[in-house]
C-alpha cells in the first residue's frame, strides 16, 4: 500500500494579494505557541505577537495579524513577519485556535478586516 503524505500550510500560501513592497508586512516576535503560516494572532500587554485567544478579555481576543510563515517559540520567542495591513488572505488557510466558534472566527475576521486584512473565501 502507498504511504501518504500530509503537507501543512507552506509559507505565504494564504496571501492572495499584498501591497507593493513591505508595505502589508512586519516584524514581530512570537511570544508563544509553534504556528503553521497563516495563524491567526492577537498582541499581549508586553507588544509580543501570541496566538488568538477569543475567550480571554486580556486583548488577546483581538485579532491582529496573521503570520506569514511557521514558527516555533515553544521555548523561547521567535522573530516573525506577520500581514497587518493592505492585504488579502484566504480564509480557508487561517489557521483560528483549537475550539474557535462560529461568533469567534467571525469576529476574528472582522477585526483583521478593520486592519485591512481581507478574508476572501
Amino acid at each position: 500500500m502507498p504511504t501518504t503524505y500530509t503537507e501543512g500550510t507552506r509559507t505565504g500560501e494564504h496571501v492572495l494579494s499584498e501591497a507593493n513592497g513591505a508595505r502589508s508586512r512586519e516584524a514581530g516576535t512570537l511570544a508563544s505557541g509553534n504556528l503553521p503560516a497563516g495563524a491567526v494572532l492577537a498582541l499581549n500587554g508586553a507588544g509580543n505577537y501570541v496566538p488568538l485567544a477569543p475567550a480571554a478579555v486580556d486583548g488577546t481576543e483581538v485579532a491582529k495579524a496573521v503570520l506569514y510563515g511557521a514558527a516555533d517559540a515553544t521555548e523561547a520567542p521567535q522573530p516573525i513577519t506577520v500581514h497587518v495591513r493592505a492585504c488579502e488572505v484566504h480564509g480557508a488557510l487561517l489557521g483560528w485556535p483549537e475550539g474557535a466558534d462560529e461568533a469567534a472566527i467571525t469576529a476574528g475576521t472582522n477585526d483583521l478586516v478593520s486592519r485591512g486584512v481581507i478574508v476572501r473565501d
